[in-house]
């Protein structure tokens, strides 16, 4: 039975969440797949407290894993780390994320993306990240642009050689920890991005933002960074004729496909709760 949050965003919220099984998401990806985009798989769910419940999260990516291999999807994972258990235990998030990149890297595409969550968790997240990423290259962490610490971040993971999703950043946080100003979180987005396309390794650039997406464009055309050596990552169900455009143009485009059914906190907070993301999915509902 639905909640009455749930009841109250689900018609909308379909349109951007993949269902809430393995199977549904995997349907969603082949249709990516079969518009030439390629998709990263996140099982919804985050701020775990119970043990059991982390253990659960974790028994779930490794079978979605042995899904992506057997289907033979072009996919790769996306996981929290509070879903794994951080807000419990360190080590024991670590040794379960690190399960999770053993396995992943017995696929076509091994690699694992740490997704980030809000700025109380965000150096324990980026401590994990490299505590694994020592021994399992084929992971990497998501940095967001609006937090006035990811300057220095972006510099750490160019030196460590890590894939990063740069994003600009979804979550409420204060003044002194992020860019209130739309045109401030631009700026360092764009300062962060070229950073990465310069000197980082196969960068993700996640944005809708279509003057980050031509400036990008521009800065790699100047500077011949080959459209293989980057790619954008975009929100399932959000502004897909972009996407497509991308694609067209000779962009790789890699869509963020979220399922389970802990579909209603990612919606509000991810979605609704920043204006800015509302006005996506406003747009989004009247574009194919």
């Amino acid at each position: 039975m639905l909640t009455s949050l749930q009841a109250r965003f689900f018609f909308l919220a379909k349109r951007f969440v993949a269902g809430e099984t393995i199977d549904s998401a995997l349907d969603a990806v082949r249709a990516l797949n079969a518009q030439g985009m390629t998709a990263t798989l996140d099982f919804l769910g985050e701020d775990i407290a119970d043990w059991t419940e982390a253990q659960r999260t974790r028994d779930v990516y490794l079978e979605m894993l042995a899904a992506i291999e057997r289907s033979g999807v072009q996919s790769n994972v996306s996981v929290k780390l509070t879903a794994l258990g951080l807000l419990v235990d360190f080590d024991r998030c670590s040794q379960h994320l690190t399960e999770i990149v053993e396995r992943a890297a017995r696929l076509p595409d091994p690699f694992v993306r740490i997704d980030m969550e809000g700025s109380a968790v965000t150096q324990a997240t980026l401590d994990v990240f490299e505590h694994v990423f020592t021994q399992h290259p084929n992971v990497g962490p998501v940095l967001q642009a609006y937090l006035r610490r990811s300057p220095r971040d972006v510099e750490r993971a160019i030196g460590l050689g890590a894939r990063v999703r740069l994003c600009k950043g979804a979550y409420r946080e204060a003044a002194e920890i992020a860019y209130q100003e739309m045109a401030t979180i631009r700026r360092e987005y764009l300062r962060m991005a070229e950073a990465l396309l310069s000197r980082g390794v196969y960068p993700a650039i996640a944005t809708h933002d279509e003057r980050l997406i031509a400036a990008v464009k521009t800065h790699a055309g100047e500077n011949r960074i080959a459209a293989e050596s980057f790619e954008f990552q975009m929100l399932y169900g959000v502004r897909p004729a972009l996407q497509r455009s991308l694609v067209a143009d000779g962009y790789r485009v890699r869509i963020y496909v979220p399922f389970g059914t802990h579909w209603a906190g990612y919606f509000y907070r991810r979605i609704i709760e920043r204006r800015e993301n509302a006005l996506f999915v406003l747009r989004s509902l009247i574009s194919r």
